[in-house]
């Protein structure tokens, strides 16, 4: 995007695929574009994808996943939400705000009561303005080669209802992460 904002307001749709092509449209061609790559894990792809175009370009993006987990003793699940990117030239202008909230609001029709997302340290700030708050106990996940694995980024769950309060207890998503 130019200097000069678009006078027209950004639209979220919903990506039919996203593909790492895209990925690299937004983040550029790198080999860490999230900076996760030093945690040595191994992530899941999203299977809904939100994004916003700008000029033809695709500028941001965020993905979603249905996941599996045990929080203490029950077994429910959760929305996965991961892949959030948004292109270094817009970033600033909401647009990580509004493709989360679209991913959102299509997540609460999927059924479970609860978004999830794990995050570097320095972003816990930014979902945390977006409505996110930190969970403050350990998060154990799946690996390949380790079969579980304490979660070594920040998580972070935000209600997809009214009143659905986050059960106390240590949290196990029962598959890779997203």
């Amino acid at each position: 995007m130019p200097e000069n904002r678009s006078p027209v307001a950004p639209t979220v749709v919903r990506l039919p695929q996203y593909t790492k092509a895209d990925q690299d449209e937004i983040l550029g061609d790198s080999d860490d574009p999230f900076g996760v790559a030093s945690t040595g894990l191994k992530w899941l792809p999203k299977e809904v994808h939100f994004g916003i175009r700008h000029d033809r370009r695709l500028v941001a993006h965020v993905g979603l996943l249905r996941l599996p987990v045990v929080i203490g003793d029950a077994r429910t699940e959760v929305v996965g939400v991961g892949g959030v990117a948004v292109a270094s030239t817009v970033r600033g202008r909401g647009l990580a705000r509004l493709t989360i909230a679209a991913a959102l609001e299509h997540a609460a029709a999927m059924g479970p009561r609860h978004a999830l997302l794990f995050c570097r340290p320095p972003l816990v700030p930014l979902y945390q303005r977006l409505g996110w708050h930190p969970l403050d106990t350990q998060v154990l996940v799946e690996q390949p080669e380790a079969d579980v694995v304490a979660m070594p980024l920040r998580t972070m769950v935000t209600p997809l209802r009214e009143a659905a309060d986050w059960p106390p207890g240590t949290v196990r998503l029962l598959s890779l992460p997203m």
